[in-house]
């Protein structure tokens, strides 16, 4: 399944594949330890100890002397029952709407930005298309599952 991460300010897109003992991403094989420490496979046989910790929605990871911050961009969660509307994942602020109603967006633009638990959140098209209503502006609470914006998916 493709995920979309901003790790240390760079946006970056990969395939991620949940196992029983942990995930495997891009050939690398990350599997839970213990203490915070995950277990690390690299695509080349390597392995390594690497310690994790989650501060907020941040992934921060530390190995050979690097860290790097790993946040995962959330699409809005579609709704089928509100007709492709987009969903807050969590109760929240709204910080800034950036699109508009007939706006025409594409796959992971952002659309919106809540602000929940003290982090920012960006919604993001999930697909191509058209925004057709937009049910939230900047300074409103919103409640989790409460639809924010509509999207028409281009064909």
């Amino acid at each position: 399944m493709q995920h979309r991460f901003n790790m240390n300010g760079d946006e970056v897109e990969v395939t991620l594949s949940k196992t029983d003992e942990g995930w495997v991403w891009e050939g690398v094989t990350v599997n839970r330890h213990d203490r915070g420490r995950l277990h690390v496979t690299m695509a080349d046989g390597r392995t390594a100890l690497v310690h994790a910790a989650k501060v907020g929605d941040v992934w921060w990871v530390h190995l050979d002397g690097h860290t790097v911050a790993l946040e995962r961009m959330e699409p809005g969660a579609s709704s089928q029952q509100h007709g492709g509307g987009l969903v807050a994942p969590m109760p929240g602020k709204v910080l800034e709407t950036l699109v508009q109603p007939g706006e025409t967006v594409q796959a992971g633009q952002a659309l919106m930005v809540l602000e929940a638990m003290k982090m920012e959140h960006r919604i993001v098209a999930a697909h191509d298309g058209t925004v057709t209503a937009v049910h939230h502006q900047a300074g409103e609470q919103v409640s989790q599952g409460a639809v924010l914006l509509e999207l028409e998916e281009s064909n």
